[in-house]
């Protein structure tokens, strides 16, 4: 990424906007003007860039990993500055603390926040561009800002039909004071908010010119594969340097704090330099447990008492028929398509990473890539220079370190750039897993079958903990989520959390406590349906008297999937409704069992209200890949431990979905006018137990266990 401003430049773009103004960069051959300078940006703050040839920059400050956020935050942006779609071009944000997510007090894209925390930010800082800007003609013309209207990228004044081009305006509007507020758009006034506007990374991801994390770094960049413990905690006792050396193409073997690194002209040279290393591990006490120790400690703990999360009336169970039930959900791997990389140059006073990474900078997850960077470098933060790459998938994976630190110890030891690869084994056997839940629950239900009184009780390991350090006496809100806020009436509750200290690390994985909570929640609802002799859908409905928003996605994806219809000879449908990062989503799955006893999706319909929606072809994107991504879960996923170490490693023995196994996805919005909220992950936890209700009501057997395994005959 190359400046190109002048020392005049700078000084009067420095004079435009005060705090958190970033310097306009560009890249060459990316932008108007193929790479040539473009002079005088005018960028009232730090996300908008107008520039005399009349072209618009506008700064994403989130890592786009395929959720599109490269479109959706511009859309908010140039819907106020009242510019041309044609004329807008994208840059990553560089780390700043300009660009802190204002639900998350940092650089860092997770939670399903990005357009909920840009939903004003962006739109005031177009809002105030466009005000400069008008202010900028008015001053021409001699007239007030109020005779003067925008239109796609040009100041009218509507008297006299004058028309000057926001370039021609550039430089006069910098010299302007930002104003102190702005006045919004209206709804009606919205012609790009709300409408399916072209993805702005689509030309580069379909050309094969977008720069993904393992295609980044300077020329001349070694490659470093690192050679971990396969045993969570271990270390390395002693290696065969001189082997490792012996492979052609291998300059380092340098030990870092994951275990030891092969640093090498290339990864191949690299891959079979770490295979000839034969390191001797000290495997350390978690080499005794397995996930058979995990289900025996879990289903101890689940016999005793947790911390409480929440207690609505007695707490307990009243008189009548009793509903109990197990639940299981595993360890889960991210499985990212692009595996874990990153490449850094550490040098004299300063440090520069190439990363597809989620975590910029910011103190919200104990430190982002600058501050990570920094702190082994020896520098200041501000020494280090963040280039973040597309992702190629996140899923809350590419918010931790690991592989940030790797690259950073491997180019300060080897004193040159290095870029660190990671296999598909290395990426699935070193996650941050999703932890596994165990819940034990029960219900007492009324003469009509209505529940009195629920309890549940989970044995989860603490993400808060493994994290952030918490007490693990402390209850992690991830482990009880949608039962702590259970939707259906309850005029008694009782919800528990016990969280064991196992050696497994665990982190933050698409939809985190509801993907799995969401699957035991919507299957117990199911039983109890059964167990009153309700449909599933009519049992919902009447416990959902105080959650209108649920009940609204829950009739609208029902009446779309045709609920109550025949269906096909060999199939049944099966519901779930699942409220997730302040969205609601509904999803009814039509299923067959075949003769492989697998169950087979063949439909699913889905009503979402994510609020007002920004894009609509992003929001249904985002909401068929949730599908894809808990349909591969729901029926594949499963990490398990032998030895204190992971089992699978490939995705022979850590299945995908195939293509022969996708379903049909139909997605309805609800129309809202309420502001936006998340929609990354909100799509992922009905899948789950909309397959295994529909199941049941296909074969009688109730599946209470993930992934969703043959079907006894």
């Amino acid at each position: 990424m190359t400046a190109h401003l002048s020392r005049r430049d700078f000084l009067r773009a420095g004079a435009v906007a005060g705090a958190g103004l970033t310097i306009a960069v560009h890249l060459p051959g990316c932008t108007p003007g193929g790479g040539r300078e473009i002079t005088a940006p005018f960028q009232p703050n730090a996300w908008v860039r107008v520039r005399t040839d009349g072209s618009v920059l506008l700064m994403v400050d989130r890592s786009e990993m395929g959720q599109g956020v490269s479109t959706s935050l511009p859309q908010l942006l140039a819907e106020e500055l009242d510019v041309a779609w044609d004329r807008v071009f994208i840059e990553q944000a560089p780390a700043d603390k300009a660009y802190f997510n204002s639900i998350i007090p940092s650089q860092v894209t997770g939670g399903s926040t990005s357009v909920r925390a840009a939903w004003k930010p962006l739109r005031e800082a177009g809002a105030t561009a466009r005000a400069m800007l008008v202010q900028a003609a008015a001053n021409v013309w001699s007239v007030e800002p109020s005779e003067c209207r925008t239109e796609n990228g040009v100041v009218i004044h509507s008297a006299s039909r004058r028309r000057l081009p926001y370039g021609e305006l550039a430089e006069a509007a910098a010299a302007l004071p930002v104003p102190a507020s702005v006045v919004l758009k209206a709804p009606e006034q919205w012609t790009i908010i709300g409408k399916p506007m072209p993805r702005l990374d689509l030309a580069g991801k379909v050309t094969g010119s977008a720069v993904f994390g393992m295609d980044a770094g300077p020329e001349g960049a070694l490659v470093a594969v690192v050679s971990r413990c396969p045993v969570f905690g271990g270390s390395a006792v002693k290696w065969n340097e001189e082997a490792a050396r012996a492979v052609s193409g291998v300059r380092h073997v340098v030990r870092v704090s994951s275990g030891v690194a092969v640093v090498a002209d290339g990864y191949w040279a690299a891959r079979k330099g770490r295979d000839a290393l034969v390191v001797e591990w000290d495997e350390g006490p978690a080499a005794r447990f397995s996930s058979d120790v995990m289900r025996r400690e879990a289903a101890r703990l689940a016999r005793g008492i947790g911390v409480v999360a929440k207690r609505v009336g007695t707490g307990g169970l009243t008189r009548g028929r009793v509903v109990t039930a197990e639940y299981h959900a595993p360890y889960l791997a991210h499985a990212c398509m692009e595996p874990m990389n990153a490449t850094a140059h550490v040098e004299a006073g300063k440090c520069t990473v190439w990363a597809p990474t989620q975590y910029q900078c910011g103190p919200a997850l104990g430190g982002g890539v600058q501050e990570t960077a920094a702190k082994i470098a020896g520098l200041d933060p501000a020494q280090v220079t963040v280039r973040t790459t597309l992702l190629g998938g996140g899923f809350g994976r590419r918010a931790m370190n690991d592989f940030i630190i790797e690259a950073v110890e491997a180019s300060k030891a080897v004193g040159g750039p290095v870029k660190v690869v990671w296999s598909r084994e290395d990426d699935i056997r070193h996650d941050f897993y999703r932890p596994p839940t165990f819940a034990r629950l029960a219900a007492s239900l009324d003469e009509r079958g209505s529940p009195t009184g629920l309890t549940a009780r989970f044995v989860c390991p603490s993400i808060s903990s493994a994290m952030f350090g918490a007490p693990r006496t402390e209850l992690d809100a991830e482990a009880v989520e949608g039962f702590s806020n259970i939707p259906y009436a309850m005029p008694n509750l009782r919800v528990e959390a016990v969280h064991p200290d196992w050696p497994v690390p665990i982190g933050f994985w698409r939809s985190v406590g509801a993907s799995q909570n969401g699957f035991i929640l919507e299957s117990f609802m199911d039983e109890l349906a059964a167990a009153a002799g309700q449909d599933p859908v009519e049992y919902r409905r009447a416990l959902l008297t105080n959650s209108p928003r649920h009940l609204a996605v829950l009739d609208l994806a029902a009446g779309k999937a045709g609920w109550g219809s025949p269906v096909a000879e060999g199939r049944a449908r099966g519901v779930a409704v699942v409220k997730s990062f302040d969205s609601y989503v509904a999803e009814v799955a039509e299923v067959s069992i075949g003769a492989d006893r697998i169950p087979r999706v063949h439909r699913v319909v889905c009503a979402v209200d994510c609020g007002r929606v920004v894009n609509p072809d992003g929001v249904r994107a985002q909401v068929e890949s949730a599908v894809v991504y808990g349909l591969t879960a729901a029926l594949h996923g499963e990490v398990t431990i032998e030895g204190g170490r992971v089992v699978q490693g490939n995705f022979d023995s850590y299945p995908m979905l195939r293509m022969r196994e996708m379903p049909v996805v139909e997605v309805h919005m609800v129309d809202s006018t309420e502001d936006p909220t998340g929609i990354g992950e909100p799509g992922t936890p009905p899948i789950g137990p909309a397959v295994a209700n529909a199941v049941y009501t296909l074969t009688g057997h109730r599946m209470r266990s993930l992934p969703l395994r043959a079907i006894p005959a």
